[in-house]
């Protein structure tokens, strides 16, 4: 996987079974108990992952022994809330539930300490948890701009104990630090919350787990939390963390949209004993008509005969998961509308911005607000668009936006942000889903390939993608806005804004039929030098890739095996000796009334051929996986014949594969 983008094709269908990752919310968690709580605490199933990375890093610097144990098993050392590292600077890039809370843990624990992250978490406030800490005494500076990190903590002065207020509408992230952090104070602490508690599952999941370390929160209705006085935290002995709820989500998800009846797709480690809030995620799907069976520690949906229909729900109970509905709804009967979410706006990045901007480019209707979003999907009777993704460093935008590729193919830019929660997501996607088949010819100029690979299309039903013409195209409109063919960066500009149209074996440009102009020897010629740059090519590619839809795609070109669909699930290198290649191309060039000599033809192609294959980027040469098909002796059916039978032996005639990625 290129890590700068990840192209998929459109997807066809998901079924099957994934084992979940740890919970990232129960692993942060469990962490900082564990170290806070008296005793060993050896923690199965932990999330290995870049949030749980930050936590790992900073308790290690203060002075927590962390150690694997084998198996997936974690051993914390509790230092019984007293750390050993009294001073320390700690980085904690984007971990919001490791910022917050140990914001709110080491603000009470008597040490000097400077925490700092990733410049989005320095945008993301803080300051209603900095203000409640105060009210307990401590002392905390702001290092840069009021109400945001990077945060200078010192011993806290003053008291500690009697009634603390903390808002409760931008985080829940604040109310659950502060209540980890009191037990530290030795004191009866009252929290009362300011305003609506969102998120209040994850509060409750707080709560849940402070009590399996021994402190256990009286709570009065739902804005007034007590710990008790001598509170402290003792270790459980085992813990085991269960799957992850928000990322189950993207899987039932899948299976709404994609599983069909009889064989849906399945997530392994959480169910109804979960006790995270994300599980209701399901119950949002079963308002949407999905098929959704539950058991103790798995969950199961598949889409339903009539498909989807939009909802409007308040999604204060399910903020993160709530954004795949947001994809979700693009194959959804009518709109959706996901309220109570302004929390959107200050996670990895904001979110309702960043959800309506990209799902504006896939040609959903969308309406952003303060804390609502509505999506319809594009009008009847038309496709979802191709579209670049762009993720915002944002694990969960490049997640959800996968299902997007069940209508259109896509490239999700800087995949590897999933590695904050999830790193092997994409790699569990791909072992779920099913794709169109491709069918790849490459060869030299004139071999054949184009007319060998339209009638094979034809005669499958596929799409057809002429690769070669995206150049000749390329050379062309580079020629009509005057840029010269050994500008890289001119004719990479011109080839990111092209305008081209495959209709019905007829190539436009800009409106115009171009077939007879992209034919000429001097645009050929053009097309083998720019086809050599590599800013030309890589401006070419995710528009190749966008033609693998359903029910699959023959593509030809020079290097449609090697570089553009390296994963094909049959590929052919379609070549004839240069003096019958260059006696099709006379045959061609005369039937259409241009001038030509066969003696200069063979020579260009065999020019063109030594410049293709000598050439750095891409250079023509048969792949190793590729079947050598000669067509010296053959006429065109017997070449077309020969493809069909190979498509017919590897099963890709009933348009379905597994590959999802190019």
């Amino acid at each position: 996987m290129n890590m700068n983008f990840l192209d998929l094709p459109q997807l066809l269908s998901a079924s099957g079974s994934v084992a979940l990752p740890g919970s990232k919310s129960i692993s942060n968690r469990a962490l900082l108990l564990a170290a806070l709580a008296e005793g060993v605490t050896e923690i199965h199933g932990l999330l290995a992952s870049d949030d749980t990375a930050r936590m790992l890093d900073a308790l290690r610097a203060l002075g927590v022994a962390c150690a694997e144990s084998g198996q997936g098993r974690l051993r914390v050392e509790g230092c019984a809330g007293r750390f050993p590292v009294r001073q320390a600077a700690l980085f904690l890039g984007n971990a919001g539930t490791a910022f917050r809370s140990l914001t709110a843990v080491l603000a009470l624990s008597g040490g000097d300490y400077v925490l700092s992250g990733v410049p989005r978490m320095h945008e993301r406030p803080i300051g209603d948890l900095v203000d409640a800490l105060r009210q307990l005494g401590a002392d905390v500076d702001y290092l840069e701009k009021d109400g945001f990190p990077p945060l200078r903590l010192k011993p806290a002065q003053g008291r500690a104990g009697g009634t603390v207020e903390v808002r409760g509408d931008v985080s829940s992230q604040f109310l659950t630090g502060l209540l980890m952090a009191l037990p530290l104070t030795g004191r009866e602490i009252t929290v009362e919350v300011a305003g609506d508690l969102i998120s209040r599952p994850y509060v409750e999941m707080t709560l849940g787990l402070m009590a399996r370390f021994g402190i256990r929160v009286e709570t009065r209705g739902r804005q007034s939390f007590s710990v008790p006085a001598a509170a402290a935290y003792v270790s459980p002995g085992v813990f085991v963390v269960e799957g992850d709820a928000s990322s189950a989500s993207y899987f039932l998800a899948a299976g709404a949209i994609a599983a069909r009846p009889g064989a849906p797709l399945r997530v392994e480690g959480v169910g109804r004993r979960s006790i995270q809030g994300d599980v209701r995620f399901a119950d949002a799907l079963a308002q949407m008509g999905a098929t959704i069976e539950i058991g103790d520690d798995w969950m199961s949906a598949c889409r339903p005969p009539e498909g989807l229909r939009g909802i409007a729900l308040d999604c204060n109970h399910i903020p993160d998961a709530a954004m795949t509905l947001a994809v979700t709804a693009l194959f959804a009967r009518g709109e959706t509308r996901l309220t109570n979410i302004a929390s959107w706006r200050v996670k990895e990045t904001d979110r309702i911005a960043a959800m309506a901007r990209e799902l504006g480019k896939l040609g959903a209707r969308v309406e952003a607000g303060r804390d609502f979003l509505a999506i319809a999907p594009p009008e009847a009777g038309q496709a979802l668009r191709s579209a670049i993704i762009d993720t915002y460093d944002d694990h969960r935008m490049a997640m959800c936006f996968s299902l997007a590729a069940f209508g259109a193919p896509l490239r999700i830019n800087d995949p590897a942000c999933t590695s904050k929660t999830f790193p092997a997501y994409f790699e569990c996607l791909e072992g779920l889903v099913a794709a169109a088949p491709v069918i790849a010819i490459d060869g030299p100029t004139a071999s054949g390939k184009g007319t060998v690979s339209a009638r094979v299309a034809k005669a499958l039903g596929f799409h057809y993608l002429d690769s070669g013409a995206l150049y000749r195209l390329t050379a062309l409109a580079a020629r009509e806005a005057g840029v010269d063919w050994a500008d890289e960066a001119g004719v990479a500009a011109v080839a990111a804004r092209l305008d081209a149209v495959f209709d019905d074996g007829r190539v436009w440009l800009n409106g115009k039929e171009a077939d007879d102009a992209i034919r000429h020897e001097s645009i050929s010629s053009g097309a083998s030098k720019v086809a050599a740059l590599p800013q030309v090519r890589a401006a070419l590619l995710f528009r190749q890739r966008a033609f693998h839809c359903a029910p699959g795609l023959v593509g030809d070109g020079r290097d449609m095996a090697s570089v553009v669909f390296p994963r094909a699930g049959l590929k052919i290198f379609l070549t004839a000796s240069a003096e019958i290649r260059a006696e099709r191309r006379y045959k061609q060039l005369i039937g259409k009334g241009m001038p030509v000599n066969i003696e200069s033809l063979v020579q260009d192609l065999r020019e063109r051929d030594a410049r293709d294959a000598a050439r750095s980027v891409a250079p023509l040469q048969q792949q190793p996986d590729a079947v050598l098909l000669d067509t010296t002796f053959m006429g065109i059916e017997e070449a077309v014949a020969f493809v069909l039978d190979l498509v017919r032996d590897r099963g890709l005639a009933a348009g379905r594969t597994g590959v999802p990625g190019a």
